[in-house]
């Protein structure tokens, strides 16, 4: 079994994130994949969200607390992910970026994707995030989602994407799944 976790990117209480990693997630299920498990990974419901209070200090052997032992655990479990991100100030949110950072090998030797969303498509925060992820040794596939505040978000809160985004979306998963799967000798070979 492959697992691809769907990272949600932001924990602000009027955020539209959730309604597109839910999509993305529907999305991948009606593929019928056989072999893939799809699971929404939403960082709102870790609880941990300030990174002074809630984080240790890194490099530590053992996570100190239940919630951030969790997380660590949910993550490790995965073999790929698929990031949602949406932009802010030409980046990925600060919650997303500790998430991040908070582990290590968790992340290491295995793929991801990213679906961005804002006004200009969340470029900007795909290209912070992808630079992110290639530290953490993660293999970021080429196909990517980009979506629009204007056009793929009704009122710019609730997500309707246009049908032209289906195919790219489709592109990325397959190379997410591929990629993930394969990823798995290099995990087993590097701990063995």
């Amino acid at each position: 079994m492959t697992k691809i976790g769907i990272v949600t990117g932001s924990i602000r209480d009027t955020r539209i994130n959730l309604g597109v990693a839910e999509w993305i997630k529907s999305f991948a299920n009606k593929k019928e994949l056989s072999g893939v498990e799809f699971e929404i990974l939403d960082i709102k419901e870790t609880g941990l969200t300030n990174f002074k209070e809630d984080f240790p200090p890194l490099m530590l052997e053992e996570y100190p607390s239940e919630k951030q032992s969790q997380w660590s655990k949910k993550v490790n479990a995965m073999d790929g992910f698929i990031f949602v991100t949406p932009e802010y100030n030409n980046n990925i949110s600060s919650a997303l970026k500790d998430h991040l950072d908070y582990l290590g090998i968790e992340w290491h030797h295995k793929a991801a994707a990213i679906v961005s969303y804002g006004s200009t498509l969340g470029i900007a925060s795909a290209f912070a995030l992808r630079a992110t992820l290639a530290n953490l040794k993660v293999a970021v596939v080429e196909p990517q989602g980009a979506f629009s505040l204007f056009n793929d978000f009704e009122n710019m809160t609730t997500f309707k994407p246009l049908e032209v985004h289906n195919k790219r979306i489709g592109e990325m998963i397959d190379d997410v799944v591929a990629w993930s799967t394969a990823l798995k000798s290099v995990r087993k070979d590097a701990v063995t």
